[in-house]
């Protein structure tokens, strides 16, 4: 059976307040900080036509890989054919232009030092942010959640607290450290727009990758696409499907 907890004010006016208060305003405060990092807007260079020809190709294929339904078997082979026979085919990538595209991404140091910075700007607060919490609030219980739920979410709401029997719907206060960390992003668009809201997830998952567009990945992430596809054509089905849906109106 799970306890039920009575909550002290105290905890509420010195714990989840100052807590939820800190989170809003180290976002931005990273906000701006970030942005004095941020180098100077250059001059953007002319694209290069052979990226320019390669991102078309890729779209072409990418197109053509959903409608395949709506054209013949013959017509999706041909075109597929097309696209991917081997060496003649325009999503082949030759080994030494895939090297030359790994190396290009990494031979900007502006870029590089950008990404950098951008990565300094999130890890660092966090980090810091996160040690202060788990030195001054580690072990307490801040809020309660105004509706029950299961088990699997004891692990995410109950970090820091090792007791079995209290109800999963209260809060211990690393968690709620990091539901503020990862919910903010409303309120950050409201204070800062929407262009410029601090998302942590989304710089999460884009510190391994936020390099531009790199045709010989892409060329061959969608020739494999490509190749795996099964082609079913839809017009055979039409007819039946058409029936179907006039027998459903006539019933009504």
């Amino acid at each position: 059976m799970a306890e039920e907890l009575v909550l002290d004010t105290a905890i509420r006016d010195w714990v989840l307040i100052p807590l939820s208060v800190v989170m809003v305003l180290i976002g931005v405060l990273r906000y701006f900080v970030s942005k004095l990092m941020r180098s100077p807007p250059s001059a953007s260079p002319s694209p290069d036509p052979k990226t320019v020809k390669e991102g078309q190709v890729v779209i072409r294929a990418r197109n053509l890989r959903n409608g395949a339904q709506f054209i013949p078997a013959k017509a999706f082979k041909a075109r597929k054919l097309y696209y991917t026979n081997g060496e003649a085919g325009l999503l082949h990538v030759p080994k030494e232009d895939a090297q030359k595209a790994q190396a290009a991404m990494f031979s900007d140091p502006n870029m590089a030092m950008d990404m950098m910075k951008k990565n300094l700007s999130m890890i660092v607060p966090q980090t810091l942010t996160f040690a202060w919490v788990n030195f001054f609030f580690s072990g307490f219980v801040a809020a309660k959640i105004p509706f029950p739920l299961t088990q699997r979410f004891r692990g995410m709401l109950q970090n820091g607290i090792d007791l079995s029997t209290v109800d999963v719907s209260y809060v211990s206060s690393r968690s709620w450290y990091f539901l503020n960390l990862f919910g903010l992003r409303g309120l950050f668009s409201l204070i800062l727009g929407e262009e410029n809201a601090t998302d942590d997830a989304q710089k999460m998952m884009a510190m391994g990758g936020g390099m531009g567009f790199n045709p010989a990945m892409s060329l061959s992430a969608e020739k494999d696409s490509l190749d795996i596809i099964q082609h079913d054509w839809a017009l055979p089905k039409m007819e039946r499907h058409a029936e179907e849906v006039l027998r459903k109106l006539l019933k009504n």
